[in-house]
């Protein structure tokens, strides 16, 4: 503790003069704990001084017994080396003994070997000669093992001697083997009771020889086996298409007659096995050779009959030796009249085997299978497509009836086709495209049966054409008439004229138009799965889905052309309004309940069949065209007086409502702000073009350049016609209008200040109307025009009315000029 440290504590101790006291026996116990602290100090030093005594003590007699350990260990390994010495002298002599046993025993058993081999090579001698194969095969499994002990003996001459002998014996054996079974199947082993049981020996025999003897063997034996078949079936009675199915019951009929005769063949030779095979591949080559050989086209129903029996026979053959089978349906010949033409052939056909067959292999896998094993069942061998394959060159013929077929059985749905829907129905889809593809599908299911190669894909190709002449159908089917606005911009065929039924008629052919675009995509996805992968890149539907996009297109085009039509008988009857003598503003014109009429009959039944995209479409198209031309139909009208303006002002507010009601009366709300956008946009301008004619005519211009700025000097003319102004006056006012062009681009110079006056509010409205002062730039005509428009919209023209009636009455202020007749 430092010197502050201690007088603290001291005085911490000691506070006061009294606590002095307690001095004296704090200094003895401060001396008594001084007193144990030396004593313990001084044990721990003697302690640590004994410890390290007692340690190179320790340390010594460690170093004493490793020494000692050591020189026990070179005592025991010298003692070792020293037993290992006299073994060796004791064992030398045995060693030598042990080596001779051993060699005296080797030279013994080889003597004795020899003996035995010299002796069966003997007696296989006599056994061949004397064919006798049962004992014969058992003697060549002894002399086989007894050679593999002679081959590190090969170079000695007598063993040389010996295996050239038993080489002669054993094609001696191979000859007799040989000759014998040739008399198989010439009728002798009914007369001699027991050939059978002695070429069931001979068996054994060649199962003793090398492998490639059985392979000759059952080579050879099959050759001879088919020989017949191949006198039969190659003379010019036989030789044909209509005979394939005879060729699969004389291969039959031969296993069914010679199955208890080939059961002198080991089960391990498969024999049947390897008949069928050889079979299989020599009538596929006679096959090609009829095919390739006839002189015109093969008749349809013969060539699909033939492979019909051929995909049987080859599934038989399948489900017989291994490999899974197909499921089938069985047809019979009398199934068929053969007096019928080709399509009725070909129709009983397809009927019978809508479910038959899954896809066989293509024309390659001949080649395929010459590199797989054919002598074991199930080995890898797939009889599937082994004769069927050489028919896909010949498969045109086939493809061009399914084509015909197809294209008659199209005409005849359009022919049947109603052009309605059921009630009930959901997808209000014709019943011709559903029917046009499934007509398609089993198509595809039929020659997906016979192959998946280059004659599904030529089907593709005409399921493609199918589908584009179905498409011509349905466009076909869409009411034609004269040139209309759209039609004009569009370059299609307008002023249709439909009828309640052509409209479901339409709206039918886009909801078939868009069944056939979706299942067309889908059918060329199932035919790029099954089809060989040669042939998937090429599996497209996309010519065949423009083509439906075009027919929606035109139907939806051609919708909106049936409701201009409508609309312009509208649009003629609102010319031919006397606009200039109408005495007073009533409610809307009839003209407009007319417009109201037709869209409430047409919209809903639009909206409830056509999809929410094309019923946005179709909305789109109607907007682009009802909008302009209701504006050009204004200029079609003759003069109109202010009266007329206010009343086609009210007329195009209450169009402008309709048009915008239009997406609620479909019930698809989902889409329509667009098209609430564009038909205000384009009402707007009609408002703005009637507020320009209700203007004076000494602001007339400056209300043109600021309502329709983009406005051109023709139609401004049109619109002093439309106000009734002699030609002089419009040549002044146009001749002003030309100075500064048809917009806006400067503020026009200020007229003379008139004194303010307070202005009287004439009606609430009057509120929106802000600036005093006569009209001094466009922003004023802005302003004066946007006030009209907002007191006709909001309040009706009753306000509208008193706003211009009160303006009148005064014989100044800014609203005087305007109304100014």
């Amino acid at each position: 503790m430092d010197k502050s440290s201690t007088l603290e504590y001291i005085n911490q101790m000691f506070p006061t003069e009294a606590s002095l006291s307690g001095v004296e026996p704090l200094m003895q116990k401060i001396h008594s704990e001084i007193r144990r602290i030396d004593a313990e100090i001084l044990g721990a030093v003697r302690q640590q001084s004994n410890s390290g005594t007692k340690a190179k003590e320790d340390l010594a007699a460690a170093t004493h017994a490793v020494e000692e350990l050591t020189y026990k260990i070179r005592e025991i390994k010298t003692k070792a080396e020293q037993s290992e010495t006299m073994v060796q002298e004791i064992c030398r002599d045995i060693k030598k003994l042990d080596f001779a046993k051993k060699h005296i025993t080797t030279t013994i058993t080889a003597l004795h070997r020899l003996t035995m081999l010299v002796s069966a090579i003997e007696q296989l001698q006599i056994m061949a000669s004397k064919r006798q194969y049962k004992e014969a095969a058992a003697q060549l499994e002894a002399v086989n093992q007894l050679c593999s002990h002679f081959e590190a003996y090969r170079d000695i001459p007598k063993i040389t001697e010996l295996r050239e002998k038993f080489k002669n014996i054993k094609q001696i054996l191979k000859s007799h083997v040989f000759s014998d079974f040739s008399s198989l199947g010439t009728g002798k082993e009914s007369e001699e009771t027991n050939l059978l049981q002695h070429l069931s020996d001979a068996c054994l025999v060649v199962d003793a020889l090398e492998p490639s003897v059985r392979e000759e063997l059952v080579n050879t034996f099959c050759s001879r086996e088919l020989t017949s078949y191949e006198q039969i079936f190659e003379g010019a009675e036989l030789a044909k298409l209509d005979k394939t199915e005879r060729r699969y019951a004389w291969i039959k009929r031969r296993m069914r007659t010679n199955e208890e005769i080939w059961k002198i063949f080991p089960p391990s030779w498969h024999v049947p096995y390897r008949l069928c095979i050889l079979f299989c591949k020599k009538t596929r080559k006679q096959l090609e050779e009829i095919l390739i050989n006839m002189k015109e086209k093969p008749d349809v129903g013969t060539l699909l009959l033939a492979l019909q029996r051929t995909l049987e026979f080859e599934d038989e053959l399948a489900e017989k030796f291994g490999g899974g089978f197909r499921s089938k349906e069985i047809i019979s010949e009398d199934d068929i009249d053969k007096d019928e033409n080709n399509s009725q052939i070909v129709s009983d056909i397809r009927k019978k085997y809508e479910r038959k067959l899954a896809a066989h292999q293509g024309t390659e896998d001949e080649e395929k299978d010459g590199n797989k094993d054919t002598s074991v069942p199930g080995a890898g061998f797939n009889f599937r497509g082994i004769i069927s394959s050489c028919f896909e060159p010949h498969l045109t013929v086939y493809i061009e009836l399914e084509e015909k077929t197809l294209m008659e059985s199209l005409e005849k749905l359009v022919q049947e086709e109603t052009w309605d829907i059921e009630e009930g129905s959901q997808n209000n889809v014709l019943t011709s495209s559903m029917q046009l593809f499934l007509i398609i599908k089993r198509s595809l299911k039929r020659c997906s049966a016979l192959t998946k190669n280059q004659t599904l894909f030529n089907l593709f190709k005409v399921f493609q054409r199918v589908l584009k002449a179905y498409a011509t159908k349905l466009f076909a089917k869409l009411p034609k008439g004269g040139m209309g606005l759209v039609a004009a911009a569009t370059g299609i065929d307008g002023q249709i004229k439909t009828s309640d039924r052509d409209e479901r008629v339409i709206c039918y052919i886009v909801n078939s138009a868009e069944y056939c675009h979706k299942t067309a995509g889908e059918l060329a996805e199932s035919v790029s799965k099954i089809i060989d992968s040669q042939y998937a890149d090429g599996v497209d539907m996309s010519e065949v889905q423009d083509e439906f996009s075009a027919v929606i297109t035109k139907a939806l085009v051609t919708l909106v052309h049936g409701l201009e039509t409508k609309f312009d008988i509208e649009m003629a009857t609102m010319t031919r309004i006397p606009w200039n003598t109408l005495e007073s503003v009533g409610d809307q014109s009839g003209y407009v309940n007319n417009i109201n009429l037709m869209l409430n009959n047409s919209i809903p039944v639009l909206g409830s069949l056509l999809s929410p995209i094309y019923f946005q479409f179709f909305l789109d198209k109607l907007a682009s065209s009802l909008g302009p031309r209701f504006y050009v139909n204004i200029f079609k009208c003759k003069q109109i007086s202010e009266t007329g303006a206010q009343q086609m002002l009210l007329d195009t507010q209450a169009i402008k409502t309709i048009l915008l009601d239009i997406p609620s009366l479909g019930r698809q709300t989902t889409t329509a702000a667009s098209y609430s956008k564009f038909v205000s946009r384009e009402m707007s301008k009609a408002e703005a073009l009637l507020k320009v004619i209700l203007s004076p005519v000494d602001s007339v211009a400056d209300t043109y350049r600021a309502l329709l700025p983009e406005g051109t000097t023709m139609e401004f003319q049109r619109v002093l016609e439309l106000k009734g102004l002699k030609k002089a006056d419009q040549q002044t006012i146009l001749d002003d209008f030309n100075k500064l062009g048809p917009g806006i681009t400067q503020p026009p110079v200020a007229p003379p200040v008139v004194p303010a006056v307070p202005l009287p509010i004439i009606a609430p409205a009057m509120s929106n109307i802000a600036p005093v002062g006569l009209i001094a730039s466009g922003e004023d005509v802005l302003t004066r025009a946007a006030a009209l428009g907002r007191g006709a919209a909001s309040t009706g023209f009753k306000r509208f009315l008193a706003l211009t009636e009160a303006a009148k009455d005064r014989k100044d202020g800014p609203f005087r000029k305007l109304f100014n007749a």
